[in-house]
């Protein structure tokens, strides 16, 4: 709208398993690396773990990471390279007035407790009696308080010092969405003028690909890429988060745009009605295109869950549009995973070109021309749709 200001995107932190920082990451997706992928530790399931990370560099204070979960540490080191990014680390002033809008789940369960209730509960005559027992006694209420999911944003303002307003989004894939929607929608209102947005997720933990496993979502190897062969979803350990800003905030200070975001877009489609995830990724899609397919590219978070993402790579293969999945590259992250292909647009964006196709996606072509656009697009395994466009700053 004409009304709306810009929103440039000053800074970007990624965490995965191709890496840390967007050097490592530009660096294996155009030197025709493999996927990073553990398909042994989980067997039979499908893992992208988490590269080896030195906590200490943006969590000096061994007591403050005792007290995260991973998933906290992973989101609480992204959340520092972003910063780092955009000239912000250390900065009192300016963190004091940012505003963070954070996308998380909850945290660890006991897997002993879990382990030990599965164990047993099929031997019991009254299973439900058995297990409101074993809440009741084994549940210890410590557990309950590290499951909080705004314990990551408290976390980034104890660490990091932001602490400006601060909204934390649970729910899958749309939190992920939404919470990218809401900052760039503050700052290209007026509202705001700078915000720190992102999410992490740990895959790496098996009560998670228990409840993946249990809907027969779980992908089991050997890995497949997902818009070739949506199997199940491969999660990955990431963490991702970008600085957004006002040009006019940023120019004050002297900072120079990566990339501009110029849309945010989320809906939730009836799934039990045929068509209908088609029909609103596609509308969705169009309202990001806005006419223009000039210099424009796809980069997918598809889930991988067998029905959502046959209906995205649908709506993929009308567009015309050369893709590229993100996914394929890093797992599958949750509420991270719109944040994740974000900084992937934003960095290819920057960039001026589209990173390498992989050999196994037959969708994704080769692309040698210039890049000014990337569509984001982000289907969730079970609810939710949401698009995204980056455009180049000139």
């Amino acid at each position: 709208m004409s009304d709306r200001r810009e929103v440039w995107i000053t800074g970007i932190g990624l965490v995965s398993s191709l890496g840390e920082g967007l050097e490592a990451h530009w660096s294996a997706l155009n030197d025709g690396s493999r996927p990073v992928i553990d398909e042994t530790s989980y067997a039979p399931y499908v893992v992208h773990p988490l590269s080896k990370i030195n906590f200490d560099q943006q969590i000096p204070k061994k007591g403050d990471q005792r007290q995260m979960e991973p998933w906290q540490r992973i989101g609480t080191y992204a959340a520092g390279l972003a910063l780092d990014s955009a000239g912000l680390k250390g900065n009192k002033d300016i963190l004091g007035a940012t505003d963070m809008v954070v996308a998380a789940g909850g945290g660890e369960r006991d897997q002993a407790v879990d382990g030990a209730i599965l164990t047993e509960i099929e031997k019991q005559a009254d299973p439900d009696v058995f297990l409101n027992e074993q809440l009741s006694s084994n549940l210890r209420p410590t557990l309950f308080l590290a499951q909080l999911s705004n314990l990551l944003a408290g976390n980034i303002s104890i660490v990091h010092g932001v602490t400006g307003s601060s909204r934390t989004f649970m729910g899958e894939e749309s939190s992920g969405t939404d919470a990218v929607r809401i900052g760039w929608s503050r700052i290209a209102a007026g509202t705001s003028e700078i915000a720190l947005v992102g999410g992490a997720y740990n895959a790496e933990r098996r009560d998670m690909l228990l409840l993946f496993a249990l809907k027969r979502l779980a992908m089991h190897a050997p890995w497949a890429p997902v818009l070739a062969e949506p199997k199940g979803v491969p999660t990955g350990s990431a963490g991702a988060f970008l600085v957004l800003e006002s040009p006019e905030h940023a120019t004050a200070r002297g900072a120079k745009p990566i990339a501009k975001l110029s849309g945010v877009w989320s809906d939730r489609a009836k799934r039990g009605e045929p068509g209908a995830v088609e029909k609103v990724l596609g509308d969705l899609i169009d309202a990001a295109k806005a006419g223009s397919d000039g210099e424009t590219a796809i980069l997918s978070a598809a889930s991988g869950a067998p029905d959502a993402t046959a209906a995205e790579t649908a709506v993929l293969e009308k567009s015309g549009l050369p893709v590229r999945s993100v996914t394929d590259r890093v797992g599958h992250g949750l509420e991270a995973q719109m944040p994740v292909a974000l900084a992937f647009a934003a960095l290819a964006v920057s960039e001026g070109r589209l990173f390498a196709p992989l050999a196994d996606e037959p969708l994704e072509i080769p692309f040698n021309g210039p890049l000014s656009r990337a569509i984001v697009t982000a289907v969730g395994h079970w609810r939710g749709e949401g698009v995204a466009l980056v455009e180049r700053a000139d």
